[in-house]
């Protein structure tokens, strides 16, 4: 294996963590053909077949899992490396390695921005993602830190919110109820509802909200990315439920005054049991720290 790539080896590890050639293309941005390539390429110098395709799925064989727990040790004792490196260097070097669910997308570069301005030698790698592939990674321990609404319970992790998560109702801002107050659930239940997908945090909030109080929204239509929910809204297809963050610089909507609203969550810093935070990793806690909630220090 002595001929073997780290980006062979990265490459093998997405796929085999995905179970898929496409979505680990789509993973590393990268054409199928290419990512082909690269396992051919790495097939060739292991002398044996590491996947095998069963259908749309693709398998480990016997030669896959060994090579994908070397993986794990090679990944591993580079990413030791590199926090003994930072550590030598302070934060002159360095790199930080985040993922986080879509609608943290629309907060989160600007809390980096400062943080990068601060430390101009730290590169940065930012994974947005739906919630059912930042658990992949996160059980495959792929980044530093992660960005939840809501923590998964079906993985061992450590947890710390840092900052609110306001959920409101939109609509378009011609909408007969956007001049409205203090507007009821039973009245909201007549409007047609426009949700994302099974699994997003966003929904699981307002279905738990609703299901508390006994109502029961229409759902017209299902969208997978609060771009899509914003654009159906503007549309004209109905009202939804979003993240305030995701509709503080958009133009024609309007969040509606409903009584409940807004569901008060909080966005959290997440990293699976016992991970050490490298130094950059620290730092960046330290810093979020100081611009957002104390507690997430305890991880600086």
């Amino acid at each position: 294996m002595k001929n073997a790539t780290f980006r062979q080896l990265r490459v093998f590890s997405a796929i085999a963590r995905l179970g898929s050639f496409t979505r680990a293309a789509e993973e590393m941005h990268l054409t199928q053909p290419t990512l082909s390539m690269q396992v051919r390429k790495l097939g060739l110098t292991a002398g044996l077949p590491l996947f095998e395709q069963i259908g749309k799925k693709v398998y480990l064989t016997d030669a896959g899992r060994a090579l994908q727990e070397f993986c794990r040790e090679v990944f591993d004792a580079l990413a030791r490396f590199e926090m003994t490196v930072a550590a030598l260097k302070g934060l002159k070097s360095g790199r930080l390695r985040l993922a986080v669910v879509s609608t943290a997308e629309y907060f989160l570069p600007r809390l980096l921005g400062p943080f990068s301005a601060d430390h101009p030698g730290v590169e940065f790698t930012l994974e947005v993602l739906n919630r059912e592939r930042m658990i992949e990674r996160l059980k495959a321990n792929a980044d530093d830190l992660y960005v939840f609404g809501f923590p998964p319970d079906d993985v061992e992790v450590e947890s710390v919110r840092f900052m609110e998560n306001p959920l409101v109702v939109v609509a378009r801002q011609d909408h007969p109820l956007a001049r409205d107050r203090r507007i009821s659930l039973a009245r909201l239940m007549a409007e047609p509802f426009l949700m994302r997908e099974p699994g997003s945090g966003t929904r699981s909030a307002a279905e738990r909200f609703f299901a508390e109080h006994g109502a029961h929204p229409r759902v017209r239509m299902e969208l997978g990315s609060n771009e899509a929910i914003k654009q159906a809204v503007l549309g004209g297809l109905g009202v939804s439920v979003l993240s305030r963050h995701t509709i503080e610089h958009a133009s024609g909507l309007v969040e509606l005054d409903i009584q409940g609203f807004p569901l008060v969550r909080h966005w959290y810093l997440v990293r699976p049991k016992g991970k050490r935070a490298s130094v950059v990793a620290g730092a960046f806690c330290a810093y979020l720290a100081r611009v957002t909630e104390p507690r997430v220090g305890l991880w600086a």
